[in-house]
């Protein structure tokens, strides 16, 4: 039922139709007191008093039960974390000189009641870009009204954040509870529509960058209940990385894009160009994001011709020179991995996505029911990221420790649905949620066997296997992820006269050749004991601009679960041709 009576409303009993009853708000100074003039929704919440114009919405059970855990979840996450600092609003600073004021009204064009709004100050701060104390514009940064950041922008067109101190978005409490938001790239941007009457509106707090970290907390609580969300950034190259990755992150079915003027980069350009009219007019005709699944040469134009122009280039590295060589990866790829159990399968592909993570921040998601408990796969993960073994130690110091626990809180995260089913659809929708909130950039499936099977009826386990391999691929391409599944082989037999089982191939992975056939990657882990190595045979890289199918081989550190590359010797024994980890890209 819909909470009508918190506004006064008399529903007469009746719980669903339209009804006309009498206007709380009016009722009490009319002549005839008993006129209906408040015309009510029950089924949608809507209300509207024909006599003196009051309107409103009456929320349901669920949305206010919604609201109230909104409103719990953001409490909690407004806690600051000891790691950053808050600075302190002085309002003394609200009066502005008037070389700042005629730049802002007259030169930007921003009224003066957005400049009020947005609680905008001038002060005197030191710059790093000169060395000295410059004149400084302040966009403050408020959440719940309190200030958590400034951003400093001098004359000269030097910037700076206030240090140690959150990233939030700009304007934030603009868009709590509204339908729709829209999000620009800069504060003077983010004016510039506070200007044209839209305080639902949000800047990123570090420019077009792709980076949005910072977004991770604000989704549930900001973003998750809006219909329209309107893409305002730049139309440079950086703008068009960031507008992707919002739309990634906040859904395309949702987003609008808005374009420009001729001349015109930006909002605040248009605005100072055009005028607020016409600004208007550019949110009004902002369109939506092309039909899925169908598209021309005109849609991927500007893609088409960066291709033409610059070649096919490389995908991302691992920072092991041997695997480098015949393989790099790229997003809205499926990877799949086997070998022979005991191979070490899983202990690589941590190293792996960690590699992945620190030099390309892929945030990392994990379905990996064999990893439980989850400490023990954190310490594991600890365990390489910081070449260390995992207990109080003179390197593992209690900072080192809590850096490496804060890397995993910010970069990794598992799946576990509990009492829910472990099928592929469950998963999968676990994922896109982490998508949205965390960002994630990598899906770790491990193992295969563990995913729940369940065959429609008709449906034999080969159609089963090829489907679900559809459906990550699927997942890889829309969601721009990198899908990693573990598989294991069919049982291997050890050769009679040797003794040694066989190596394992892509096509020797239990249930079917769909395994090789529709893997962009195939990856074989194989551990020689007799030569205390690891081989990682590449099997497959799809597209040649990738890589060619290869062989690296590496020494297991057993002691902190690292693989450092190796070149195998004419004898018995491995000959380590660097066996110095590089830890540049590591926590040390």
């Amino acid at each position: 039922m819909r909470d009508f009576h918190s506004f006064g409303i008399d529903t007469c009993r009746r719980t669903a139709g339209r009804i006309k009853t009498t206007c709380p708000q009016c009722r009490e100074t009319r002549r005839n007191k008993r006129d209906k003039s408040l015309s009510v929704n029950l089924d949608n919440g809507k209300f509207l008093c024909h006599h003196c114009g009051w309107k409103g919405y009456a929320p349901d059970e669920t949305e206010l039960r919604e609201r109230r855990q909104k409103d719990e979840y953001r409490q909690r996450m407004h806690q600051l974390p000891s790691h950053f600092h808050r600075p302190v609003f002085d309002p003394t600073h609200l009066s502005l000189s008037e070389k700042t004021g005629h730049y802002l009204v007259l030169v930007r064009c921003l009224s003066e009641s957005a400049i009020r709004y947005l609680q905008i100050t001038e002060q005197e701060e030191f710059m790093p870009q000169s060395g000295e104390k410059e004149n400084c514009i302040c966009f403050n940064y408020f959440e719940n009204g309190e200030l958590v950041n400034t951003k400093f922008r001098s004359g000269q067109k030097h910037f700076k954040m206030v240090k140690d101190a959150e990233l939030i978005p700009y304007n934030i409490d603009g868009i709590l509870n509204t339908s729709e938001c829209i999000v620009t790239e800069g504060e003077l941007d983010a004016a510039s529509f506070i200007t044209i009457g839209r305080k639902d509106t949000v800047s990123v707090p570090s420019g077009a960058n792709s980076n949005l970290a910072w977004l991770d907390r604000f989704i549930p609580t900001h973003f998750e209940d809006k219909k329209t969300v309107y893409i305002a950034v730049d139309e440079d190259s950086a703008g068009l990385k960031l507008r992707e990755e919002l739309v990634r992150r906040l859904g395309a079915e949702r987003c609008r894009i808005v374009h420009f003027g001729p001349g015109c980069k930006d909002g605040n350009e248009h605005l100072v160009k055009y005028g607020a009219d016409s600004l208007g007019i550019c949110l009004a005709q902002a369109e939506e994001i092309p039909l899925e699944g169908v598209f021309t040469a005109d849609d991927v134009s500007k893609e088409l011709r960066a291709l033409y122009e610059n070649g096919m280039a490389g995908g991302a590295e691992t920072g092991w020179p041997n695997f480098d060589k015949y393989c790099t990866l790229e997003l809205q790829r499926l990877m799949i991995v086997s070998g022979r159990p005991g191979d070490g399968k899983s202990e690589w592909v941590d190293e792996l996505v960690i590699r992945l993570c620190l030099r390309h921040e892929w945030k990392i998601a994990y379905f990996s029911p064999e990893n439980m408990p989850i400490i023990y796969h954190h310490r594991k993960l600890i365990e390489k990221l910081t070449g260390l073994g995992f207990n109080p130690h003179i390197g593992m110091t209690e900072e080192f420790y809590e850096q490496s626990v804060r890397f995993l809180t910010d970069n990794v995260c598992h799946i576990l649905p509990g009492d829910e089913d472990y099928s592929i659809d469950t998963i999968l929708s676990k994922a896109r949620g982490l998508v949205v909130r965390r960002g994630i950039r990598i899906l770790v499936i491990d193992p295969l066997n563990r995913i729940d099977q369940r065959l429609p009826q008709g449906q034999t386990e080969l159609q089963y296997l090829s489907s679900l391999l559809n459906s990550l691929s699927r997942f890889a391409t829309h969601y721009h992820c990198l899908v990693i599944l573990v598989a294991h082989p069919r049982k291997m037999n050890r050769n009679p006269v040797t003794g040694i089982t066989p190596c394992v191939e892509m096509y020797d992975i239990f249930g079917s050749s769909d395994f090789y056939n529709k893997a962009d990657f195939g990856i074989v882990v194989e551990r020689d004991d007799k030569k205390g190595m690891v081989r990682i045979h590449i099997d497959k890289v799809k597209f040649k601009h990738l890589g060619s199918p290869g062989e690296a081989t590496f020494v297991y550190n057993v002691i902190n679960g690292r693989y450092s590359p190796c070149e195998e010797s004419t004898g018995d024994n491995p000959g380590p041709a660097n066996t110095q980890f590089d830890n540049k890209n590591w926590i040390n």
